[in-house]
């Protein structure tokens, strides 16, 4: 069964919105903000994003020769250091379920003259278009809050993963202190939705962004959901006190 159960309806932020209708209005969120999406996580997050990213690339320890996959890869930013580390001999795949934050990695990334042992596919992370068993890694960073199923999504990450492969999420979560908690509430839901406005020109988007993000499974329950999708050895690790966790898993 899926996460949303048997009913018609799951959350679009706080809104309970038909099924079928999420995948459409994340699309919209996401199409308006492309192209001021890294200037935007630089201003929300005073640059820290580049912190958990960096953090998360060291863990995948991806090595020569293999092949990734980068899920919700939106500008490039994991994927640029993954093309630089698998080699001429290995491949990585930026992936994006927008056409318009696909198309943003791409430029940015040839621009900068990633051009080697890289491509583009755009996917929907809960039905991959690809090979059983055909990859070494794959990543997914600030994404998997905006799918739909993240149960079926998980299912088709650990199908796609060769034995032994290994899962990465960087996602936002739950902050450790109630009184961090706060704080981080009154920030997120009074800040956030006005840099969208003056920067992005996208109020509504960062509301979204704020509400998604509490409506997004903790620590602990996203790592019961890897593991009921068959992954082993899950673990978890906070930082920034919470606001973001990196969940890995490993396919046996």
């Amino acid at each position: 069964m899926s996460e949303q159960g048997r009913s018609d309806t799951i959350h679009f932020g706080f809104q309970e919105v038909p099924v079928r209708e999420k995948a459409r209005r994340v699309g919209a969120v996401f199409s308006s903000v492309a192209s001021n999406y890294d200037v935007m996580n630089d201003l929300m997050s005073m640059g820290v994003h580049r912190v958990w990213k960096r953090f998360t690339i060291d863990l995948a320890d991806v090595r020569a020769g293999e092949t990734v996959l980068d899920l919700a890869g939106g500008t490039g930013d994991l994927a640029r250091d993954f093309a630089r580390r698998v080699g001429r001999d290995g491949l990585v795949l930026l992936s994006d379920i927008n056409a318009e934050m696909l198309e943003e990695g791409r430029r940015r990334l040839q621009d900068e003259g990633v051009v080697e042992s890289i491509d583009y596919v755009q996917a929907n992370a809960e039905c991959l278009p690809l090979a059983d068993s055909s990859l070494d890694c794959i990543t997914m960073a600030f994404g998997l809050r905006n799918v739909t199923d993240k149960a079926a999504a998980l299912a088709s990450m650990y199908r796609c993963l060769k034995p032994g492969g290994r899962l990465l999420v960087l996602e936002f979560s739950k902050p450790l202190s109630p009184a961090f908690s706060r704080v981080y509430d009154a920030y997120s839901f009074s800040v956030l939705p006005l840099l969208g406005r003056y920067v992005a020109r996208d109020e509504a988007a960062y509301r979204y962004l704020a509400e998604s993000i509490r409506k997004h499974p903790d620590q602990d329950t996203l790592k019961g959901m890897m593991e009921t999708a068959g992954f082993a050895r899950v673990q978890v690790y906070n930082l920034t006190g919470g606001v973001v966790a990196v969940h890995r898993g490993y396919r046996l």
